[in-house]
């Protein structure tokens, strides 16, 4: 038995992607400090504890490394299983979340769980491409399996859910990921053109008559037509900040944003560390994406590629909008950063997901070779 447990964790050692898992757990200690410099001041104008959102997110902490660890010991099989489970259990939740979820600020995202507060359309992002790709792969690989029109019927099925919400940001990161796939699984160019189409149309809709969209879009293109405290604030916090930043501690954007630690955190982070400590995190995102990307490329399994491309493709456009949102270079749209900001169910989703990137990446040797450095995939 000691030697099974043996083999298998050295197997795994010498098979997972280290770099990208260096990079993973960087910014989850990233995370950490930032929460510590950013929540106790959000905690103690609502009367909590000054460390009431660091101990919880301290807690989300190694339970969040333990998905991400324990997923990437699947082989391509077991994670398009658990893919599966959790689609279907998120679109459960989404169902249950708009009959019996609380409302704040006007959205029915979470429900309450045990007494901790569960976003189920977090947990269905990963899952939905893990699926979507596998769709399109067997619809390659088999054309009598209508693939592509099984992940349009999913992926109308999510939308319709998000919407309903309402959660128009994470409609759009949705979309922009399912286009991508579809684009990378050989759509073709009558369908590139209608889902253009469909993108323009969904979006003018939903600023007519969505209201909080309607405001939210006036605002980004006339700041005089709303309040646009918020990202006038951390703009101004990343300016003051400069390249070196304030200084631990010494940043006033926290004391007066109730997002600082969560949509808001990277201008926390460009006050007090400095524009230079946001170009490292950034680099840190850049590289994982970039690697993933790589990794996909050099496969010959269609559904790996695909499923890595869009795991990759949702991690980077998901910390791209956020940073976007905080740098005034698009609307603001309620969006975590990944691994950063404060969040229990954006963690654990942000962990699922570089879970199962990790697990359908890993390789093993060849039958026979005794070198380290001869891998194949995974079968």
């Amino acid at each position: 038995m000691h030697r099974t447990r043996k083999n298998m964790l050295t197997e795994w050692w010498w098979t997972i992607d280290r770099p990208m898992l260096v990079a993973l757990i960087l910014l989850l200690f990233f995370g950490l400090v930032l929460s510590m410099a950013a929540s106790p001041a959000i905690a103690m104008k609502l009367n909590l504890d000054a460390f009431h959102f660091v101990k919880r997110h301290a807690m989300f902490v190694p339970v969040a490394l333990g998905i991400m660890i324990g997923v990437t010991f699947l082989s391509p099989r077991g994670a398009r299983r658990l893919a599966l489970f959790v689609l279907v259990c998120a679109f459960f939740g989404m169902v249950l979340t708009l009959l019996v979820g609380g409302s704040v600020k006007g959205a029915q995202r979470w429900i309450s769980i045990a007494g901790f507060s569960l976003q189920p359309s977090e947990f269905m992002k990963p899952a939905f491409v893990v699926i979507v790709a596998w769709l399109f792969a067997e619809n390659d690989r088999r054309p009598e399996i209508p693939g592509n029109l099984f992940s349009i019927v999913i992926f109308m099925i999510a939308v319709a859910l998000l919407v309903a919400q309402p959660d128009i940001g994470q409609t759009v990161l949705l979309a922009m990921v399912w286009s991508g796939l579809f684009f990378m699984a050989g759509m073709p160019i009558f369908w590139i053109f209608l889902l253009m189409g469909l993108g323009v149309g969904g979006l003018t809709m939903a600023y007519f008559f969505v209201p909080h969209v309607t405001g939210r879009i006036n605002r980004f293109l006339d700041p005089a037509s709303g309040d646009t405290f918020q990202v006038d604030t951390a703009m101004d916090a990343i300016i003051r900040g400069g390249w070196l930043g304030v200084g631990p501690g010494e940043g006033t954007v926290k004391r007066t944003l109730p997002d600082s630690h969560t949509d808001f955190i990277f201008a926390v982070l460009a006050e007090e560390f400095g524009i230079i400590a946001c170009m490292v995190l950034i680099s840190v995102y850049l590289f994982i994406v970039v690697r993933a990307l790589k990794l996909a490329l050099q496969t010959q399994d269609l559904f790996k590629r695909l499923a890595i491309s869009g795991l990759a493709l949702l991690f980077g456009l998901q910390a791209v909008i956020n940073i976007a949102v905080n740098l005034k270079l698009m609307p603001a749209k309620g969006m975590t950063l990944p691994f950063i900001s404060y969040g229990g169910s954006s963690l654990l989703s942000v962990a699922l997901t570089m879970g199962l990137l990790l697990a359908l990446t890993r390789k093993r040797p060849e039958i026979g070779m005794e070198k380290r450095q001869f891998f194949k995939p995974y079968d």
